[in-house]
């Protein structure tokens, strides 16, 4: 597992914003938007490329072009979804697969409820969750993912916890994520500190 932090100074200063307890609901929204596509940039740095023939207006050349099946996008509902736009805009042909997990309140466990993939496993997943807190929900995420048949698998979070990546780390060696920023880690609720409060609420405005 690699653990890549984008400390790109437009990502910090929109996290920034996006942490501010005041930011409205739909500027909320739009931050997350960009921060996922400036992100993108980076989680997707490794995509194998082939050459192609193309003619340009002045001469002939063979032009760098994505090698073989793109990305499959997979929010995990419901916060995950305010990624999607983001990344689309930056990859237009990716898929979009759901997985649907909350945490129960009283446990803080994951509860599974829903999973819909495309039928293609070579594509490399981006799994999408906006916070990584204990990392029951990210794990629980994956192993179905592989389950599945899935194998090159990529986490992209904004914020996480030193035990939210350690718990994936230690489950799935194989998975790298992608964070904003470490944070220093939960609260007696298992929340970030110091976070940016709860984002499924936050995006969808029913906080």
């Amino acid at each position: 597992m690699a653990l890549h932090i984008i400390d790109h100074p437009l990502v910090l200063h929109k996290l920034s914003l996006m942490r501010d307890k005041e930011t409205s609901t739909m500027k909320f929204r739009e931050l997350l938007q960009e921060i996922s596509m400036l992100m993108g940039y980076e989680i997707t740095r490794d995509m194998p490329l082939t050459y192609e023939p193309i003619e340009t207006p002045l001469m002939p050349m063979n032009a760098p072009k994505i090698a073989g099946k793109k990305v499959v996008v997979v929010p995990i509902l419901r916060a995950g979804l305010g990624m999607i736009d983001g990344l689309t805009r930056l990859i237009p042909s990716a898929r979009i697969g759901h997985i649907g997990l909350y945490r129960d309140e009283e446990t803080c466990l994951p509860v599974f409820y829903y999973y819909k993939m495309p039928a293609n496993k070579d594509r490399m997943v981006i799994l999408t969750d906006p916070m990584l807190a204990t990392g029951g929900s990210a794990c629980d995420a994956i192993s179905r993912l592989k389950k599945d048949g899935f194998k090159h698998i990529k986490m992209m979070c904004l914020v996480a916890s030193p035990q939210g990546v350690k718990a994936v780390s230690e489950q799935h060696p194989d998975v790298d994520i992608y964070l904003a920023a470490l944070d220093e880690g939960l609260n007696d609720k298992n929340y970030i500190l110091p976070g940016l409060g709860d984002a499924g609420d936050r995006i969808f405005g029913t906080k």
